[in-house]
């Protein structure tokens, strides 16, 4: 019991509301709350009647209304979204989970059998990691650092893949048709895709706790706010919390992101709440940074800096869920670097990369920045159904073609150019790509690196390959980020959970080859795509003088599976 209380502090930051246990035999189920849906009495773990089912659940299900309604013999102890996971199960057996609309990842123990299911949302919004002890018995967490001191081995839990003791095995729930990267002929269509959208949007303000919007001022987290707050006063949330809706945006004093994210407040008339922080504030907070987001890829850090600390300033208002923009550049091939896409196949072939490694990125950034002060982050455009129509239509409506007139992510913007009704001003709808980590101020990175160049010597770089033989930090930001990491996660499995190649601009390495002049350039600034951003970094050196520059960048979150046992079987929430 002990043990697995400690376990628990562990995690606490995640679900700082309530700590729940389920003991059967050697299988423990243990949960950190963070209320969101039903706060007097959801608390988890959560059972179906009588018992014999048990389930922690970290994550929202947006349709559990509706899969009530088509369980009507069951009866429920709670209001929690979650809790109908168990009935379903129960229903359904381990074939239910396509059936969930929303972003989780959960562990089901079956009493009966003493067998148990664990299953991670379509794309990995939410975390979970799965290891394995010498003794035989397996672990689930939602960090990895509820796993990695007591597992030989340990991995990320697969997004859209369910794992179950039955067979010891994965199994992918999620197959759309964009998976397996086939070009996609479907007209573009700009109202249905704006309907999706706003379908999106609206499913996410499903809450019983106050709420708000994050808002850097760029394109995607603008339509969120835009749609947000024209349909926030027919919602259930604006009859509890009021319809005026609260936005959030931090920065360097002066930076890009404060500027245009004001504007977009008072045009939508938003309460809005700008945090200022200097680079030695992020710099001073990057060990705890690296420490709860657990990776040590530079773009990564670089963006969860800031939105780690934006969190707390959130959390210390009494907000306890915000909406974001995450994964519009990944579908929309938003990323500066998309203007060199060769062709239509090559584009969509790079859309669908960039979303499958969404967990890794964007996803991890979002829910791990914001769930270190126990706030929920919820991101529309991974949002099953409108993933689905995005994803449908002809990459050739995609393209960036300048000559035409159409810039990144401009099925999207022509989608909300609405001149009877207008969701946001012109020059906004069209504002240039910013990535996050450069948005927030561009000095910010460029003192990462001043600050990194201090504490890694020219002598360390030499050695580089044969102290981190893995993932071989190419930079003096990324060896500096690498020592800490590998100060909180020493072990072999931890390391492998982060994912490594050159990028340029974010792109992964298969997108390089579509410019010689990046492979000399190498930095996942959007700064980086030279000839596209309109403040790039100056042309490269040549190879044998510059080192290449650095590697990472931001996502969502709620309860957590913690420590969790089957015969033998630990399991983490």
């Amino acid at each position: 019991m002990f043990y697995t209380m400690w376990k628990e502090i562990l995690l606490k930051h995640r679900g700082p509301d309530w700590s729940g246990l389920c003991q059967h035999g050697d299988c423990f189920l243990s949960h950190q709350r963070l209320a969101i849906i039903d706060p007097a009495s959801g608390d988890q773990p959560l059972y179906n009647e009588d018992k014999s089912i048990v389930v922690t659940v970290n994550g929202e299900i947006y349709n559990h209304e509706e899969l009530r309604r088509r369980l009507p013999d069951h009866k429920y102890r709670t209001g929690s979204d979650c809790e109908v996971i168990a009935h379903l199960y129960e229903e359904h057996g381990e074939d239910f989970v396509d059936m969930l609309d929303g972003m989780f990842s959960f562990v089901l123990l079956d009493t009966r059998n003493n067998c148990f299911v664990a299953a991670r949302d379509a794309v990995g919004i939410t975390p979970l990691y799965i290891g394995w002890g010498l003794d035989g018995s397996v672990w689930l967490s939602s960090e990895m650092k509820g796993l990695n001191d007591d597992c030989e081995h340990f991995e990320v839990f697969p997004p859209g893949n369910l794992y179950s003791s039955r067979s010891g095995s994965f199994r992918r729930w999620y197959n759309p048709q964009w998976y397996n990267e086939t070009i996609p002929s479907a007209p573009y269509d700009p109202l249905v895709l704006r309907k999706a959208f706003e379908d999106a949007v609206i499913k996410r303000l499903m809450t019983d706790v106050p709420f708000g919007v994050l808002l850097s001022g760029g394109l995607d987290s603008s339509l969120v706010a835009a749609v947000t707050a024209r349909h926030l006063a027919g919602s259930k949330a604006a009859e509890q919390w009021g319809t005026q809706l609260h936005s959030f945006c931090v920065g360097l004093e002066g930076s890009p992101d404060l500027k245009a994210a004001k504007e977009v407040a008072e045009y939508l008339g938003t309460v809005h709440h700008e945090f200022h922080f200097t680079v030695q504030d992020g710099i001073d907070a990057i060990e705890d940074v690296i420490f709860h987001i657990e990776t040590y890829d530079v773009t990564t850090i670089r963006a969860s800096t800031p939105m780690f600390l934006m969190a707390r300033k959130i959390k210390s208002l009494g907000v306890k869920m915000v909406i974001s923009g995450e994964g519009s550049d990944e579908i929309f091939g938003g990323y500066l670097y998309f203007h060199k896409a060769p062709n239509k196949e090559e584009f969509h072939h790079e859309t669908c990369r960039k979303i499958k490694a969404l967990h890794q990125y964007d996803c991890l950034r979002a829910n791990k920045a914001t769930s270190a002060w126990g706030l929920e982050a919820r991101v529309p455009f991974l949002d099953k159904e409108f993933m689905d129509v995005a994803m449908s239509i002809d990459p050739e409506s995609k393209m960036i073609k300048p000559d035409l007139g159409r810039i990144e992510k401009w099925v999207l913007r022509k989608a909300f150019d609405d001149e009877e009704n207008p969701y946001l001003p012109k020059h906004i709808l069209y504002r240039q790509k910013e990535q996050f980590s450069d948005g927030v101020g561009y000095s910010w990175i460029d003192g990462l690196k001043a600050h990194a160049a201090k504490h890694v010597t020219d002598r360390m770089m030499l050695n580089a390959a044969r102290i981190y033989p893995h993932n071989t930090p190419t930079t003096k930001e990324a060896y500096y980020y690498r020592m800490i990491f590998e100060r909180f996660f020493p072990q072999n499995s931890a390391r492998l959970t982060v994912p490594g190649g050159p990028s340029i601009a974010c792109s992964t390495a298969k997108a390089i080859e579509w410019d010689a002049r990046w492979s000399n350039n190498l930095d996942p600034s959007g700064r980086a795509a030279l000839g596209v951003h309109d403040s790039a970094y100056d042309p490269p050196l040549p190879s044998s003088i510059s080192a290449g520059k650095g590697a990472a960048m931001i996502t969502n979150k709620k309860p957590r599976i913690v420590d969790v046992a089957t015969p033998g079987v630990v399991i983490s929430t």
